[in-house]
C-alpha cells in the first residue's frame, strides 16, 4: 500500500530553528527549571540541529510563569508562552501555530522519554519521508518502567482505538511527538479537542488524511509524581472516541482530504512542495473508494440482520419436530447465512476492497462458524438449565443470533473490511512555508534581539524569548 507523504520544508535554517520543542506545563514550578536546563544542555552538546525550546504555561497558579520567563531570559534557545486557559491541546495548538520552524515537537516536562530518541523522531520529518512522528512505549524495542495499573490502562485504551477507530498507531498517548509544518497546517483546523484527547485526535485525523506516521520505540520511565486525574481523563477520552466515531467526523475529514487533493496547480516558475494525499475516486462498478461506517450503512446492516434472524427463527421452529434442535439449528444457520453473507458483502464493500473469491469464501465460512457457535452454545446452556421446550429454545437462539450479528459486524468492519485511508493517491500542491514572509493567518514568532521580549498572540497569550539560538551548522539527512 502506498504511503502518502508531505514535502520537505525549505525554510532557511540560518533564520529559523529547524526544530521547535514545546513543553506544556501547569503548576510545574518544582521541576521546570531542572527539566528545561537538562533538555537545553542535551540539545547544545549532543543534538546536531538548530533548536528552540518553547515553555507553554497553561494558566498556572504557582510560580511556573515566573520561572519560565526567567529561563527565557537566561538560557539561549528558550522561549516562554503564557495562556490564560488550561489544556494540553490548547497549549500545543498555540505554540505550534506561532512557530515558524519546519518541524515542531513536544514532550512532557518530566522528560520521561529518553532524549536519545529525539533525533530518530525528527529525522524522517526533516527529510520529508514522514509527516508525523510519535514515540511508542508499546512497540518492540521500547524499554518502559511503569506500574501495572498504568500499563493496563494504556494497552486497553490503544486496543479501544484500534477497534473503534481503526487506529494503526501502537501508542497514541505517548507524550513524545513531532510534526512537519505542512502537517500542522493541514491537521489543526480539523482537530477540536483542547485537552488530553488532542494527541489521539491528531493521529486519527492524520491517518484519515492519508499522512505517513513514523513510530520510534522509546525508553520511558514513568513519573511517580504525575498529577493527571486518570478517571476524568479516561472519561473525556471516551467522549472523544465517541465523537470521532460519528459519521459527521468522518465526513468532515473526507471533505478535507478532497480539498487537499483538488488544491491549486503548482507553479512551474519555482519549486513547489508537493504532497501525496488520499483522493476519493469513483470506480465504474463499485462507487466511491474507501470504507467508512456511516449511519445508512449501519441501518442497512441492522435490516439484513433482522430479516435473517426472523427467517432463522421460522426455519428452526419448522425443523425442530423433524430433526431435533441441534440439527435444525445447523440447517437454519447454513440456509440463512448464504443470503446473509451476500448481503453483508454488499454493505461492507468486499468488492471495493479487492477481496478475491477464495477470500470471500473463507470469510463467509468464518462468519457461519460464529453464528453456529453462538446458537449451539445457547441451546446447550438452555438444556443444561433444564429448559427444553420449544419456546425456551426459540428465545435462546434468537438472543444468540442477535449477539452473533453484532459480533459479525465488529469483525467485518474492524478486521475483514477495515477502513483504509490514503489508498488512492495523487500529488497535490500544499502551501510552502517561507520564513521570510509573514503569514497573516499565523502569529509571527519573536525575532532575535539583545533582550527578551514579550508579544501578544491569540488566546490572550504572550511570548518571552531570548535572542540567541545555537550557532551550529545544521545537517540534513538525504532521502
Amino acid at each position: 500500500m502506498s504511503h502518502p507523504h508531505l514535502p520537505p520544508a525549505h525554510d532557511d535554517p540560518k533564520s529559523v530553528p529547524q526544530l521547535d520543542i514545546v513543553l506544556p506545563v501547569h503548576n510545574e514550578a518544582r521541576q521546570l527549571a531542572a527539566s528545561v536546563t537538562t533538555l537545553r544542555t542535551f540539545l547544545d552538546r549532543s543534538f546536531p540541529l538548530t533548536t528552540v525550546v518553547t515553555v507553554v504555561d497553561n494558566a498556572s497558579t504557582d510560580d511556573t510563569w515566573t520561572i519560565a520567563t526567567g529561563l527565557a531570559g537566561s538560557l539561549p534557545g528558550v522561549r516562554a508562552l503564557h495562556l490564560d486557559q488550561k489544556g494540553r491541546g490548547r497549549a500545543l495548538r498555540a505554540a505550534w501555530t506561532a512557530s515558524r520552524s519546519p518541524v515542531v515537537a513536544y514532550m512532557d516536562i518530566d522528560l520521561a522519554t529518553g532524549l536519545e530518541a529525539l533525533l530518530p523522531l525528527v529525522a524522517p520529518l526533516l527529510t520529508g519521508h514522514s509527516d508525523v512522528a510519535i514515540g511508542t512505549r508499546l512497540a518492540p524495542g521500547a524499554h518502559v518502567v511503569r506500574g501495572a495499573r498504568r500499563e493496563i490502562i494504556s494497552r486497553s485504551y490503544n486496543l479501544l482505538l484500534r477497534t473503534a477507530l481503526a487506529n494503526s498507531c501502537s501508542d497514541a498517548q505517548c507524550g513524545f511527538k513531532a510534526l512537519r509544518r505542512e502537517a500542522v497546517d493541514a491537521l489543526l483546523p480539523l482537530v477540536d479537542d483542547q485537552a488530553w484527547f488532542f494527541d489521539t485526535e491528531v493521529l486519527i485525523v492524520a491517518q484519515r488524511l492519508g499522512l505517513r506516521i513514523h513510530e520510534v520505540p522509546v525508553d520511558w520511565v514513568d513519573d511517580l509524581d504525575s498529577r493527571v486525574a486518570v478517571a476524568r481523563t479516561a472519561w473525556l477520552d471516551l467522549c472523544g472516541v465517541a465523537r470521532m466515531m460519528t459519521p459527521a467526523s468522518r465526513r468532515r475529514t473526507a471533505r478535507a482530504r478532497l480539498a487537499l487533493a483538488s488544491g491549486p496547480v503548482p507553479s512551474q516558475s519555482a519549486p513547489t512542495p508537493v504532497a501525496v494525499v488520499s483522493e476519493r475516486r469513483e470506480t465504474p462498478d463499485h462507487g466511491p473508494a474507501g470504507s467508512e461506517v456511516f449511519a445508512d450503512e449501519l441501518l442497512r446492516f441492522a435490516g439484513v440482520g433482522l430479516v435473517s434472524t426472523l427467517a432463522y427463527v421460522v426455519l428452526f421452529a419448522l425443523l425442530v419436530p423433524w430433526i431435533g434442535a441441534y440439527a435444525a439449528n445447523a440447517v437454519a444457520i447454513v440456509a440463512c447465512s448464504l443470503g446473509n453473507t451476500a448481503a453483508h458483502r454488499g454493505v461492507a464493500g468486499t468488492a471495493r476492497h479487492g477481496l478475491d473469491r477464495s477470500r470471500r469464501l473463507s470469510v463467509g465460512a468464518a462468519l457461519l462458524g460464529v453464528s453456529l457457535a453462538f446458537t449451539t452454545g445457547a441451546l446447550a446452556v438452555t438444556r443444561a438449565l433444564g429448559f427444553d421446550g420449544l419456546a425456551a429454545e426459540l428465545v435462546a437462539v434468537t438472543l444468540a443470533n442477535l449477539a452473533a450479528a453484532a459480533f459479525r459486524f465488529t469483525i467485518l468492519r474492524t478486521w475483514v473490511f477495515r477502513p483504509h485511508f490514503g489508498t488512492h493517491i495523487r500529488p497535490v500542491a500544499l502551501p510552502h512555508a517561507d520564513p521570510g514572509a509573514t503569514d497573516p493567518a499565523r502569529p509571527t514568532a519573536p525575532t532575535a534581539s539583545s533582550t527578551p521580549m514579550t508579544t501578544s498572540i491569540p488566546s490572550h497569550s504572550s511570548i518571552a524569548s531570548t535572542p540567541s539560538i545555537s550557532d551550529r551548522t545544521p545537517t540534513r539527512t538525504s532521502r
